[in-house]
């Protein structure tokens, strides 16, 4: 039925792919046991060697990795391999202030490219293809990881980057683009820049490949219905390499996990206790074959369902869910990561207390974001001008922590309700 890239795997049986699975496993435990002293405490911590771990059904005996472990093993902590034989690496913001920093042999750029590349043939691309990469490049991994999947299926690729509607549109019409890739919220403001310039009959797009922040099933309708194309989404975290973890094929009932890579476990949240097939729970992934950053067991904080219901595009990977939440307190706003701890920070750095509220929305299919900061008694003042000063102070201190501009507002003190003694964080008003 569907196009695969490397159909031999993607509709490979259920015990292939698990045998595939269990000797890449084994090996990748010896790799890290060897390589990588960080991990190799915490086995020892829980009393396992490489010998306990015979299949994939001995992988709930390996201890967690989680955010935290990559901010106290930054920058080489978790490296998996000599730095000379990195050639790349691709960075998200971290929770307090601290990047992940994800490195890259040539071997594991070229299986996150095989990736993106089964997931632009999912939607049917080929050859013939002209996509428009408008996801961010450089550190970001929205832009590189696309770029990467589209030359290997051999489609003219536009490097556009995120941004500069008028150069983006100017392409997609003289060039003829038939594959967007961007964030849905970009993807839904071109199609409104789109209709304003009455260019629709100009446009030539049929399928869009959008991921990196949540969005709903009417979002994705308003945006198939507005560019005339369908719309699928990707899934990824810069951890685990980057988009392509997952994607939608044709049927659009959930994204499809590259398991011949990536191992996936639906774990409990508050116990950890891997929970049966089918169970909502926090998305684990392990890494079975990445080099310089071979993670076991992260916790990705994604809370979602895990199916393996035979699809109608004939691929037997497993299914995830769009995430349905998260288990920590991060938000995604315009595709970037934003923790509460981060703005706490500034907020400290800057010689405010940690009283202040975030309010986030979704106007015109674009999240806005603005932050509420009480100023101390003796930062208070009725002098308009020095108010107006210390928040553009904030703005810039914020946009150097976060990478993206939130709106301030300075507030009297005590002015944020507070409930049981503590304030509401977030004010989350998308409909998502």
């Amino acid at each position: 039925m569907g196009k695969y890239y490397q159909p031999e795997i993607e509709t490979a049986s259920v015990e292939q792919i698990k045998s595939w699975q269990n000797e890449k496993l084994v090996k990748q435990i010896k790799h890290v046991w060897d390589n990588v002293p960080y991990y190799r405490n915490k086995m020892e911590e829980k009393g396992i060697t490489p010998d306990d771990i015979k299949s994939i059904d001995d992988l709930h005996k390996l201890p967690f990795l989680t955010k935290d472990d990559l901010r106290e093993a930054y920058p080489y902590g978790l490296l998996g391999t000599d730095l000379k034989n990195c050639v790349r690496i691709q960075s998200t913001s971290g929770t307090t202030g601290k990047r992940v920093v994800a490195f890259y042999t040539q071997e594991d750029v070229e299986i996150w490219e095989e990736c993106c590349a089964r997931a632009i043939m999912a939607v049917g691309g080929t050859n013939e293809d002209v996509c428009q990469v408008a996801y961010g490049y450089g550190l970001f991994t929205g832009g590189p990881g696309l770029n990467g999947g589209s030359h290997k299926v051999g489609c003219l690729t536009l490097p556009m980057s995120s941004g500069n509607t008028e150069r983006q549109l100017q392409f997609m019409t003289d060039l003829g683009a038939t594959i967007l890739c961007c964030t849905p919220s970009y993807a839904a403001y071109l199609a409104e820049s789109i209709h304003e310039r009455g260019l629709r009959d100009q446009i030539k797009l049929r399928a869009g490949i959008f991921g990196a922040e949540a969005w709903s099933e009417n979002m994705r309708r308003d945006i198939e219905k507005s560019l005339g194309i369908k719309a699928y989404d990707i899934y990824g975290l810069t951890e685990i390499s980057g988009p392509g973890v997952s994607f939608e094929c044709e049927a659009q009932t959930g994204m499809h996990i590259n398991e011949d890579h990536f191992i996936a476990e639906i774990i409990d949240p508050d116990t950890g206790e891997v929970l049966p097939e089918g169970s909502k729970g926090e998305l684990v992934f392990t890494c079975i074959d990445k080099e310089a950053f071979p993670l076991l067991r992260y916790r990705t904080r994604d809370i979602c369902v895990l199916t393996r219901n035979k699809c109608s595009c004939g691929r037997t990977f497993i299914k995830m869910t769009k995430p349905m939440g998260r288990s920590d307190d991060m938000l995604i706003i315009r595709g970037v990561n934003v923790f509460p701890s981060q703005i706490e920070t500034v907020l400290l750095q800057q010689g405010y207390q940690a009283n202040y509220q975030i309010v986030v929305d979704r106007v015109n299919n674009t999240d806005t974001f603005e932050v509420l900061v009480e100023m101390t008694p003796d930062l208070f003042s009725d002098n308009l001008g020095k108010i107006t000063e210390m928040e553009k102070e904030l703005v810039l201190a914020l946009k150097a922590m976060l990478g993206i501009q939130a709106k301030v507002k300075l507030v009297a003190p005590k002015s944020i309700a507070r409930s049981e003694g503590k304030a509401v964080r977030v004010i989350d008003k998308r409909k998502i």
